[in-house]
């Protein structure tokens, strides 16, 4: 695409930009009384105005109701998870029977981890980018000690070759088969937090088979943010946030991904609770735990109908928009941000761009890498009303999301930034 760095290009863009509506849809933060430009949704997303009816309507349903909520009037609680799991499916590319929304996303970790990290003789090792997000830092380290093992040891972790930000997809591979007969579990972000890297998943699982061991993914950044092919990548299992590309709210609902091949296997070791098990004996009260079919056996308490709500409220969002559609927008969008940037920065030496230039390899997200005094660049562009992210020691994450970003908002950004650059 032939970009121009004129307000009058973001404009055109703008205005042939099919899913340029769906921004009417959400509440925007507010800055110095005006719109903020909102480059933050790989942090939180903003609220869709949907979300407060879908609210009252359980809040109508528990004051009128109270506990016959669980079984009368519309879309009863009892069963009110089943209305997430076809949106969530089409969100990661799953069977519906594949996924489940419960819990929040670093006890899901754990629940996976019971079940598929499995050590036993010398196969006790996990695999995982080096710099991971902390949950799934803190979650490899306790596993690993709650089976006997030395983190240090056993988990393994990848880092970029000398002088460059990202890791080699062939580096990944050879890591995997290297470790092979040790190698219990793969264990990734489907998108690195810190540089935006979408890792080959597909790849990863077919070498981490290969070699014997289980995979599983973390997709906090990549579920709403590029499509992803669970299914048929093979992959073992998966987790994932909502608050962030989701858009359903602070401390929001979690999602689960367990291949069919494991869900419905009743001796696959897992932590139960009175919500896994088979709902037609579930009131019965008995002892003998039976697990409900596919990924659903896994969930323990009854589901958190205020945030299924607000979920549901956002999936119904991206079915209206569609996958396709939004990474097509979302490869324009931030392949105009990447040209402008490189507009701005050019014949400075302030900031690195960390993030792939390769838009197969990588979601909405840029990271920049700020050479000096990167906490001041980031106060400035906050108090000039663009919202972005500040990650320790000198990065400043910038990610217009599809469904409610602008190229206009991406220009005007760029202008900021570049006088900020100047004040700097």
């Amino acid at each position: 695409m032939n970009y121009q760095n004129t307000l009058a290009f973001a404009q055109e863009q703008d205005r042939q930009d099919p899913l340029f509506h769906f921004r009417e849809r959400f509440h925007f933060p507010q800055v110095n009384g005006r719109d903020a430009i909102y480059f933050c949704g790989n942090s939180l997303g903003i609220q869709p105005k949907s979300a407060q009816m879908y609210i009252d309507n359980e809040m109508y349903k528990w004051a009128n109701l109270a506990v016959e909520g669980h079984f009368k009037g519309q879309e009863p609680w009892f069963n009110y998870h089943e209305l997430l799991a076809p949106g969530a499916a089409r969100v990661v590319g799953a069977k519906e029977s594949e996924v489940v929304i419960m819990n929040q996303l670093t006890v899901n970790l754990h629940l996976m981890l019971v079940s598929f990290y499995r050590p036993e003789g010398k196969r006790f090792k996990i695999i995982t980018e080096g710099g991971a997000f902390p949950s799934d830092q803190y979650a490899l380290e306790s596993q690993t000690r709650f089976h006997g093992y030395n983190p240090d040891e056993a988990v393994v972790e990848l880092f970029p070759r000398e002088g460059e930000h990202t890791l080699r997809t062939e580096d990944i591979l050879v890591s995997i088969r290297e470790h092979g007969e040790e190698l219990a579990l793969v264990m990734m972000g489907g998108i690195n937090y810190y540089t935006g890297q979408i890792f080959d998943m597909e790849a990863i699982t077919k070498a981490g088979h290969e070699v014997g061991a289980v995979v599983g993914f973390d997709l906090a950044h990549a579920a709403g943010n590029v499509p992803v092919k669970l299914h048929d990548w093979n992959v073992d299992f998966a987790v994932w946030c909502t608050y962030k590309y989701l858009n359903s709210g602070p401390g929001g609902t979690s999602g689960v991904f367990v291949h069919e091949r494991h869900g419905n296997n009743p001796d696959l070791p897992r932590f139960a609770g009175w919500w896994g098990h088979d709902a037609e004996a579930r009131f019965q009260m008995k002892k003998g735990f039976i697990p409900m079919q596919g990924a659903e056996g896994w969930q323990l308490s009854n589901g958190q109908i205020i945030p299924f709500a607000i979920h549901r409220a956002s999936l119904e969002l991206f079915d209206e928009a569609g996958m396709d559609n939004l990474r097509a927008k979302s490869e324009k969008l931030t392949g105009y941000l990447e040209y402008l940037i490189d507009d701005v920065h050019a014949g400075q030496d302030v900031m690195e761009m960390i993030t792939p230039s390769d838009p197969q390899a990588r979601g909405c997200q840029i990271s920049l890498l700020v050479k000096k005094d990167a906490r001041k660049l980031f106060n400035m562009l906050m108090d000039a009303g663009i919202i972005v992210d500040y990650r320790e020691p000198n990065v400043i994450r910038v990610a217009p999301t599809p469904l409610y970003n602008s190229f206009e908002e991406v220009y005007r950004f760029s202008e900021i930034l570049h006088e900020c650059l100047q004040a700097h």
